[in-house]
């Protein structure tokens, strides 16, 4: 009988947090960099809406922002618990002063920084995400980094993203984890 062989993680510490705008990449590069690092990866949008029953847009229009944020931080720290893994998260977990100062403490946070013209092109083929619902997505984008940025700046490490193969940022990411 042929025994399958599970690689051994190539990370021991936290679970690392990727986080960032819309469109920075968080889900895809994130699962890449967990294939990459053999850990598991989540997706903690996709595990508030299974912990739900609903989409995300549905969430927004039926009970609100605040109400989705305070299932978002209850998501987080489930998902945050000390074994190592690959997490994304939503544009807007980092902001939420509660979320960030749990993913801090016991995550390591990685900040995916992209233009915000790299983020419109390519947020705007579909029309899911409740913040450009009926919007100009280069207008809005622009305004979110003006406000998140700077909160985004307290991640420790700080990947650019840009108009590139999404194994470049994959490869940025484990350079910086090595230092």
């Amino acid at each position: 009988m042929l025994q399958r062989h599970t690689p051994k993680p190539d990370w021991t510490g936290p679970p690392i947090v990727l986080v960032g705008l819309m469109g920075a990449g968080k889900s895809t590069v994130g699962r890449r960099l967990a294939t990459r690092m053999h850990l598991p990866f989540v997706d903690a949008d996709s595990e508030i809406e299974a912990a739900a029953g609903m989409s995300i847009p549905d969430i927004f229009e039926r009970f609100g922002e605040a109400h989705f944020r305070d299932g978002e931080r209850r998501v987080i720290a489930r998902l945050i618990d000390g074994v190592p893994k690959v997490i994304a998260t939503g544009g807007g977990a980092f902001i939420n002063s509660e979320t960030r100062a749990l993913i801090l403490e016991q995550a390591l946070a990685i900040w995916l920084d992209a233009n915000p013209a790299v983020l419109a092109d390519r947020v705007g083929r579909r029309d899911t995400r409740p913040l450009l619902r009926g919007k100009d997505p280069r207008v809005v984008l622009d305004e979110l980094a003006k406000v998140r940025n700077p909160i985004y700046a307290l991640a420790p490490i700080r990947v650019p993203s840009h108009h590139a193969p999404h194994e470049t940022t994959v490869n940025a990411i484990l350079k910086a984890l090595e230092q």
